[in-house]
């Protein structure tokens, strides 16, 4: 099963160096978890989140912000691109830790504030009637990061997995040491 957009999709326009650089730079692990904790944290701003809210275009370009950052995170663990091929095992599991930690200052923020951060919703009607603003806001936030730790822990187990079984495919070092060397006859 496939994931993702399928190489020839994809490296037709990245075979071009120029995409291709572009390509590299911003999916590079460290590049695309700052770009994707900075594009939700950016929008769990109160000012951005109410004006998207308010304004359609705005509320458009939030939603198209949040894809890009979307497939920018999912880049290095899912590509079938051969032209910006996806991180090795070890660096996917570090990456997802990685965007855990940078995702925890959002989670907070929206968790432990002791003000009501969206003004809409202190006044939009519940689906729980009896649950406070704040308790809302509380539940929202933590919601947000056991979701994303849920995700992110099943990944890294498949991560883990695949490792595992690449490993397991390839004859081991002390297995590789260990094979007698049959001497080659001297050709006379």
């Amino acid at each position: 099963m496939g994931l993702g957009l399928p190489a020839w999709m994809t490296d037709c326009v990245l075979a071009r160096p120029t995409w291709r650089r572009l390509g590299r730079m911003t999916t590079h692990p460290v590049s695309a978890m700052v770009i994707y904790s900075v594009v939700i944290g950016v929008w769990h701003v109160p000012t951005f989140y109410d004006l998207a809210l308010r304004n359609k275009v705005v509320h458009v370009f939030e939603h198209v912000s949040f894809f890009l950052a979307a497939v920018i995170y999912w880049w290095p663990l899912l590509t079938r691109s051969k032209e910006v091929p996806k991180s090795g095992y070890g660096a996917q599991m570090l990456y997802i830790l990685a965007v855990q930690i940078a995702m925890t200052p959002v989670f907070a923020y929206v968790t432990f504030s002791t003000d009501i951060l969206y003004p809409t919703y202190e006044f939009a009607p519940r689906l729980i009637a009896s649950l406070p603003p704040a308790d809302d806001q509380l539940l929202a936030g933590a919601m947000m990061k056991i979701g994303g730790m849920l995700v992110s822990l099943v990944i890294f187990i498949i991560v883990f997995y695949r490792w595992y079984r690449a490993g397991e495919k390839e004859p081991s070092l002390a297995k590789r040491i260990a094979r007698p060397v049959v001497p080659q006859e001297s050709v006379r």
